[in-house]
């Protein structure tokens, strides 16, 4: 069956996607380039057309946030998806643990809008980062990833603030569970007598984790034209977690 050609609503855009080595950001950055965008994609992994960099080591992240600028020559959209998590029972949850959840999930995100900030003013362009229905819900044994992803939010809602006066656009996509490896992988290693019921208690109603291009595309909505007058939003896309 021929594949239905994709609007090109980003034609010559200038885009940097982060953590696109794999699942969601990879997604996101390929769908980018099918509808015309010029794409920088960068991950801490190694992979193909992807720029290693660690963005929680502020030297890299410096160094990243330059080296796009000089060759994209400037900045339309900056698209955070890079994340990480990992369950863990209160008792023998780290400092390192949570210090790692927070620059990688909040610090690097906002301050690449910081980074990127005078390019994107320049553009009137907008910023969409993948938050989490984690940030908005207490979810047992997450309490790294919760507070990270609820600092995230709560940050791009207040740089809408500052970035509004340049009309430039701040919003998040807040998914729930995503068919990707980092959230198969989120609960190995907890101990068989967690309580699992507990777990349970956050799934949709609409069964079974989403396939990435759902989450995908509602990152390209808010980043595309159509969502001129939105900003400060949080756009949930989590199959119906009601209860």
């Amino acid at each position: 069956m021929t594949e239905t050609p994709r609007a090109q609503r980003f034609t010559d855009r200038r885009v940097v996607v982060t953590g696109a080595a794999g699942g969601l950001g990879k997604v996101v950055a390929d769908l980018f380039r099918a509808e015309g965008a010029r794409v920088v994609a960068t991950d801490v992994a190694v992979a193909e057309g992807v720029v290693a960099c660690d963005l929680s080591d502020d030297v890299a992240r410096d160094a990243f946030v330059a080296d796009s600028l000089a060759e994209l020559g400037g900045l339309d959209v900056l698209c955070n998806v890079a994340g990480i998590l990992k369950f863990s029972p209160l008792p023998v949850m780290s400092a390192e643990l949570l210090r790692k959840h927070y620059e990688v999930n909040a610090l690097a995100p906002l301050m690449l809008a910081k980074g990127f900030s005078e390019a994107l003013i320049e553009s009137t362009g907008n910023i969409v980062s993948v938050a989490s229905i984690s940030s908005v819900m207490g979810q047992p044994y997450n309490v790294a990833y919760c507070s990270s992803k609820a600092a995230l939010l709560l940050g791009m809602r207040a740089l809408a603030i500052e970035f509004g006066a340049h009309k430039v656009r701040v919003n998040c996509v807040s998914p729930g569970g995503i068919e990707t490896p980092m959230t198969g992988n989120a609960a190995t290693g907890l101990p068989e007598d967690v309580n699992w019921e507990w777990i349970a208690k956050s799934q949709s109603v609409i069964p079974g984790f989403m396939p990435p291009q759902d989450v995908a595309e509602s990152l390209l909505f808010l980043a595309s034209d159509a969502a001129a007058s939105i900003t400060g939003a949080n756009l949930v896309v989590d199959r119906g977690t009601v209860w």
